[in-house]
């Protein structure tokens, strides 16, 4: 697999029609080139832009239906961002996965991942119904290979963890940091076995909340926390060209 495509049938993308979305003009009063940043991001965490992929001003403009202009100056925020290069003479290329920075995220969401189960735990039990729905969302993204759906559920379980601690931008906070980790974490969806120990994690940690078990919790949560990291290395020699120190 080249490090020169940029668009490339994945397993955790969407299937048919994979790459980018055209950008158009909704409701609200946005800039295009903010449309156009908030597509490219969405590209690149869910690898729909590889890693080390070549980017083309013209051809980006093209497949997001905009003129070159908001490519532009998208491309220039993503650059400050460290989630593109540009080489002079060279040409604009999607940032690696960096290892330290995959670290750092997993820090601060298993830190403040902890803290919310530890919150939610006060008082009476939870409701933990929400969670449960989407556990069963999960199984049904397991058995159908839906990588995206599964993806979608898996965040949105750990979302309601932070909504049930009563602090839910916490995790918009977890959000923002940990792109590089959720880019490694896409590149674990097509193994079905990992996918089925991430399930069963998610429903231990469930029903460590369920019962206000707030030691199973921590455990639990520093382990799911960390599963990515330790399939890094498996990673890394599957996709050489994906990732940097």
């Amino acid at each position: 697999m080249s490090s020169r495509q940029a668009f490339i049938p994945h397993p955790a993308s969407a299937g048919p029609g994979q790459g980018l979305s055209p950008v158009v003009r909704g409701r609200a009063v946005t800039r295009t080139s903010d449309r156009v940043y908030d597509e490219l991001v969405s590209a690149i965490r869910e690898l729909r832009l590889v890693p080390g992929a070549s980017l083309s001003e013209t051809d980006l403009a093209e497949r997001l239906h905009v003129s070159r202009t908001p490519v532009r100056e998208a491309l220039a925020r993503l650059a400050d961002a460290g989630l593109v290069h540009v080489v002079p003479q060279v040409g604009t290329r999607v940032g690696l996965i960096g290892l330290r920075d995959v670290e750092e995220a997993r820090f601060v969401r298993e830190s403040l991942e902890i803290s919310a189960f530890e919150v939610a735990c006060e008082g009476s039990a939870p409701d933990v119904s929400t969670l449960r729905e989407l556990l069963e969302r999960q199984e049904h993204s397991y058995r159908t290979e839906d990588y995206n759906a599964f993806f979608a559920a898996d965040e949105a379980l750990h979302g309601e963890i932070f909504n049930l601690s009563g602090y839910p931008g916490a995790w918009q906070a977890v959000q923002r940091t940990k792109l590089q980790l959720d880019r490694l974490r896409r590149l674990v969806l097509p193994d079905l076995a990992a996918v089925r120990v991430l399930i069963d994690e998610h429903r231990s940690i469930v029903d460590a909340l369920e019962a206000t078990d707030i030691a199973a919790g921590r455990t639990l949560i520093s382990r799911h926390a960390r599963r990515a990291i330790e399939l890094a290395p498996s990673l890394r020699a599957r996709y050489p060209d994906y990732f940097t120190d």
